[in-house]
């Protein structure tokens, strides 16, 4: 829907997070009758409606069916459930959208999109840092901080500009002509089945759904390596391009020695270095190959996403080194939130782990968790709602200790490594058990390694310190 057809519209926007408010702002600008609806009060939601512009209704405190019937555009805030007025409208035929896809709408820049149930965070970032050294107008965001909402009217959303945005499998449920020049799918392991009657199916078509209209001339940068990923690369219409870590090919990205290799349609293999000591692990190697392509397949040269590439720094609580005490390095990954993360994040790892786990279970295998260990660990502390269950699938497998608190288990771990060794925050759980959000959890565990240098500082040894990325 442009700009004319939004003239005069009926529009109502459900939910009123930052999307949601920046799609009803968007909205607004284009003439659209705006109309906002949230279940929670008004005084909750004092910020968010600040933010809107004079003439837009509000609903707040639940929400009202006619609104819902009446409308003829609905957009829907990610992760908004299927609700009974969501239903009435669809049998009514009122077209639903989200924000990302309704701004999409009026972007002429070149998109790229990058999805998968781990590494968005990380390889968005990274090749949004690629695609900034072209000297092109660049956003990055989406599910990433700022909602491309914002930014439509900007140069880095018109002809010329390029936009790399974060996809949700939230934000792609409601895809209908949302069209990505490049797509990328990282991974797919289970999380947020709750949202989808506990079946992986629907949580995978939701990711599919990133491709849907993509046509022969769009590329869709696949992980060759996972099998939910191949096959939906079996379905895409778009030129797919792989990567891989395990295997070389004539075409895409893959691992050769300490190298990253790609090869883009046309082009000749490219090498890039593997080593870059903030990228750690198996997995951000794979988040790496993807960047590359990606960068490289929206128009970056080879000396553009190799400074991006060499100069990046990680986002915080992602495999984010914080302190370094008696030769024992200690990694901040509190934002491996389910078990497929941890596994990515430790698989590969060039030091033996000590993993401190645990938080609110999300209802998967830990044998998974466990079978990595088996590989790469020295010992396992947990802590946490799940702490017996991850303790019980660690059995036979590797030594396991309780801790009751973050600054316990910090200090359990340090006792259990050795120098050389790596003590590594990747929890395999939600935070809400013991923690605001997994950026406090990550916030304790640095604290707690601060105070374990100033210890070793005060008994006469010689910590490392880590300089914070904003001071380098």
């Amino acid at each position: 829907m442009t700009a004319p057809e939004l003239q005069g519209k009926r529009v109502l926007v459900v939910g009123l997070g930052r999307s949601g408010q920046a799609a009803a702002r968007l909205c607004a600008a284009r003439g659209a009758r705006v109309t906002v609806t949230d279940k929670q009060p008004a005084a909750a939601l004092a910020g968010a409606l600040a933010t809107l512009p004079g003439g837009v209704v509000e609903e707040l405190g639940g929400h009202r069916a006619e609104s819902f019937r009446h409308a003829e555009l609905i957009v829907l805030s990610p992760g908004v459930p299927e609700g009974p007025e969501l239903q009435v409208a669809r049998a009514a035929g009122v077209p639903v959208t989200g924000e990302l896809e309704l701004a999409a709408r009026f972007t002429k820049a070149t998109l790229v999109a990058i999805t998968g149930t781990n590494g968005k965070s990380t390889t968005t970032t990274l090749c949004g840092a690629m695609l900034k050294g072209t000297g092109r107008p660049t956003f990055v965001g989406g599910n990433l901080g700022t909602p491309l909402a914002e930014a439509v009217g900007t140069p880095a959303t018109d002809l010329g500009g390029l936009c790399v945005l974060e996809v949700s499998s939230f934000q792609a449920e409601t895809f209908e002509t949302f069209r990505p020049q490049v797509g990328v799918l990282l991974n797919i392991t289970p999380d947020h089945l709750d949202r989808y009657g506990g079946q992986v199916d629907g949580y995978v078509a939701a990711k599919a759904r990133l491709f849907a209209a993509q046509q022969e001339s769009d590329f869709a940068v696949m992980n060759l390596d996972d099998g939910l990923v191949a096959e939906v690369a079996r379905h895409v219409r778009a030129h797919w391009i792989a990567f891989s870590t395990r295997q070389a090919l004539t075409e895409g990205g893959w691992l050769q020695g300490d190298s990253l290799c790609i090869r883009i349609p046309g082009g000749q293999i490219e090498r890039y270095p593997a080593d870059n000591p903030r990228l750690v692990g198996r997995h951000n190697q794979e988040n790496a190959l993807a960047a590359l392509l990606a960068a490289r397949l929206a128009g970056a040269l080879p000396a553009e996403v190799h400074r991006g590439l060499v100069g990046f720094r990680p986002l915080p609580h992602r495999m984010e080194m914080v302190g370094q005490v008696d030769g024992v390095q200690y990694f901040d990954d509190s934002k491996g939130t389910n078990v497929g993360a941890a596994v990515a994040a430790l698989t590969g790892f060039p030091r033996p782990v000590v993993l401190i786990a645990g938080g609110r279970d999300k209802g998967g295998s830990y044998a998974p968790l466990a079978e990595t260990m088996g590989r790469v660990g020295r010992a396992v502390v947990v802590l946490g709602e799940a702490a017996g269950r991850i303790a019980e699938a660690m059995q036979g497998v590797m030594h396991v200790e309780h801790a009751h608190s973050m600054e316990d288990a910090v200090r359990k771990a340090a006792a259990l490594a050795a120098a050389g060794d790596a003590v590594v925050l990747s929890p395999a759980c939600s935070s809400f058990d013991m923690f605001r959000d997994y950026a406090e959890r990550g916030e304790r565990f640095a604290a707690a390694i601060r105070k374990l240098e100033r210890e070793a500082e005060d008994a006469g040894s010689e910590p490392h310190r880590v300089v914070p990325p904003e001071k380098a």
